[in-house]
C-alpha cells in the first residue's frame, strides 16, 4: 500500500484521518479505499477494515508503522484453482475442469503429465487434434481430450498465474475395458463319468476384470483363477478354470462364463458353451393296459433314451424269436399283439444299443380269463309232472405261468384270489346225479305204460284162431266183464 494511498484512510475511533502514517509498499491494490478502526489496544495495536473486508493489523509507535499483517483478505482466499479427478474408459472423452470463485483477470492453463501446456487461457499450445477447448472465462478454463488411450493416463495440472503461481492437480485414470472372453478345452462329445477341464480367458483390462462361472444359471463357486501382467505394463490378462466330472444330466446344460469390470457400465461379457454328453441307452417298457385279458390286443412301448439315440430296439419272447409274427406285429418301439391268448404268456424282452452300449428290459405277460359270466336257466323236458331247473355259475380261473408257476404276474389285479375248486366239482356232481335220477324216473315211466297197453290188447286172444277174433273176443270180454259188474252190484 502507497503512501499517497493512505491518505485516505480514516481513523473510525477519532475520525481523524492517518496521514501523518508512513507506510510501506507491502502489497499493491489499487481497490483500498477507506480504513475503519475495528480494534485499539492502548494505540499500539489497531486492527483497520476495508470496505472490501480486507482486516490490516497495524503495530505502530510514534505514528509510525512498525508492523502490518493481513488477517483476512477475502480475494485472496478465494484465488486457488480448484480441480477433480478424472476416469474415463479406452477410447472415451475426458472433460478436464479447473475453476477459480474469485479472479483479477488472472490468466489459468492446463498442462499434461509431461508438463506440455496444453492450453493457456484460450489459447491452444499443443498441436493434437483430440485436445478441444470446452470453456474459457476468469473463473473457468475446461478442454477436452477425446480417444483416450492408456497412454493419457496421469496427472494434468492447472496453473493459477498469480505471485506466487497456484496449482491444482487432476489426476486422469483410463480404464482398459476386457477383451471378449473365450472358452477352450472342450472337444465334443464327451463319454459320460469323464473330468472335462474348461478355460476362460480374457485379455486387456485394467484393471484386472473378474471371471465368474455359471451352468444353468447357477453360478459355480469352486474355480481356478490367475492374472497375468500384459507386455505394455499396464492392462491385465485374466483366466479362470472349472473342473468337473460330467454325467447325462449335463447334457445340453449351457456353461457361460461372465467377466465384470467397472468399464462395461454393468452390462457383462460372456461366452458360452452347449455341453453333449454322450451315454448308454436306458430302456422302459410301458404296457397299454395293467390287466390285459384273452381276446384283447395288447401294445408294448419299449421306451429308450440314450445319446446318440438307439435305433431301432430289438423284441424277443422268452429269449427267442416272437413266436407268431402274423399275431406280433413290430412298429417301431411298438411292439403289437392283436388278440390274446394262453399261448402268449411269457417274459417280453426289449433290447436298445447305441455306439457307447447296450441296456434292455423285460415284461411278464400272464394272460387272465375273462371275467365271471351267468349262464342262463336250462329247463329238461319231461312228460312227468317233475320238473329239473338247475343254475350253474362258471367261475374261471387264471392260468399261471408255464415258465414259473410260483411267479406271481406284476400286472395282476391287487386281491385277486383262486376259486375253490372242491366247491364247484361238488356243484357237479349234484347237477349229474340229479340229471340220472330223472332220466331213471322218465324210463320207468313209459315202461310201464307200454306194458299195460300190452296186457290189455292181449286180453281174449289166448284161445282164438285169429286176430280178428281174438279183438272181438277182447272186446266181449270187457262189455261181459262190464255187465257182470252191474250185475253184481
Amino acid at each position: 500500500m502507497t503512501q499517497a494511498e493512505g491518505r485516505h484512510l480514516t481513523n473510525r475511533a477519532t475520525q481523524t484521518p492517518l496521514e501523518s502514517i508512513q507506510f510501506r509498499p507491502l502489497w499493491r491494490c489499487a481497490a483500498f479505499t477507506r480504513l475503519y478502526l475495528v480494534k485499539d489496544s492502548s494505540h499500539s495495536l489497531v486492527q483497520y477494515k476495508t470496505n472490501e473486508n480486507i482486516i490490516f493489523q497495524f503495530s505502530s509507535h510514534l505514528n509510525k508503522i512498525k508492523q502490518m499483517k493481513i488477517l483476512f483478505f477475502p480475494s485472496l482466499q478465494g484465488q486457488f484453482p480448484l480441480t477433480q479427478n478424472v476416469t474415463v474408459v479406452e477410447g472415451g472423452t475426458a472433460i478436464l475442469t479447473c475453476r477459480v470463485d474469485q479472479n483479477d483477470n488472472t490468466s489459468l492453463q492446463w498442462s499434461n503429465p509431461a508438463q506440455q501446456t496444453l492450453y493457456f487461457d484460450d489459447k491452444k499450445a499443443l498441436r493434437d487434434n483430440r485436445i478441444e477447448l470446452v470453456r474459457a472465462s476468469w473463473h473457468e478454463l475446461s478442454i477436452s481430450v477425446s480417444d483416450v488411450s492408456l497412454s493419457d493416463e496421469g496427472q494434468y495440472t492447472c496453473s493459477l498465474f498469480t505471485m506466487p503461481v497456484k496449482t491444482s492437480k487432476a489426476y486422469l485414470t483410463v480404464l482398459g475395458v476386457p477383451e471378449k472372453p473365450q472358452i477352450s478345452g472342450f472337444s465334443s462329445p464327451v463319454m459320460e463319468g469323464d473330468l472335462m477341464q474348461l478355460t476362460c480367458k480374457t485379455s486387456g483390462s485394467k484393471p484386472a476384470a473378474d471371471i465368474r462361472w455359471f451352468k444353468n444359471d447357477k453360478e459355480i463357486k469352486d474355480v481356478k483363477y490367475l492374472k497375468e501382467e500384459d507386455a505394455n505394463r499396464k492392462t491385465f490378462t485374466v483366466s479362470s478354470t472349472l473342473d468337473f466330472r460330467v454325467d447325462r444330466s449335463d447334457d445340453g446344460v449351457t456353461v457361460i462364463c461372465r467377466v465384470d469390470h467397472e468399464s462395461l457400465n454393468a452390462t457383462p461379457q460372456v461366452a458360452m458353451q452347449v455341453l453333449e454328453i454322450h451315454y448308454t441307452p436306458s430302456v422302459k417298457i410301458i404296457p397299454s393296459t395293467p390287466f390285459p385279458q384273452e381276446g384283447q390286443p395288447l401294445i408294448l412301448t419299449c421306451e429308450s433314451k440314450g445319446k446318440p439315440l438307439p435305433e431301432p430296439v430289438l423284441w424277443t419272447k422268452d429269449g427267442g424269436e416272437l413266436p407268431d409274427p402274423d399275431r406280433m406285429v413290430v412298429s417301431g418301439r411298438e411292439l403289437n399283439i392283436l388278440f390274446l391268448n394262453k399261448t402268449d404268456n411269457g417274459t417280453y424282452r426289449c433290447e436298445a444299443t447305441n455306439t457307447i452300449g447296450q441296456s434292455s428290459a423285460e415284461y411278464v405277460l400272464i394272460v387272465h380269463d375273462v371275467p365271471n359270466t351267468l349262464l342262463p336257466t336250462t329247463i329238461i323236458p319231461s312228460l312227468t309232472t317233475a320238473t329239473v331247473t338247475t343254475t350253474v355259475a362258471i367261475t374261471t380261473s387264471p392260468t399261471t405261468s408255464a415258465t414259473a408257476s410260483s411267479v406271481r404276474d406284476p400286472n395282476a389285479l391287487a386281491g385277486q384270489t383262486g376259486p375253490d375248486h372242491a366247491l364247484i366239482g361238488g356243484i357237479v356232481a349234484v347237477v349229474v346225479f340229479v340229471t340220472l335220477c330223472s332220466i331213471f324216473l322218465l324210463g320207468r315211466y313209459l315202461a310201464r305204460h307200454k306194458g299195460t297197453y300190452l296186457t290189455n290188447e292181449a286180453k281174449g286172444a289166448e284161445d282164438a284162431p285169429d286176430a280178428d277174433t281174438a279183438i272181438i273176443n277182447a272186446e266181449g270180454s270187457q262189455v261181459n266183464a262190464e255187465e257182470k259188474k252191474e250185475y253184481f252190484i
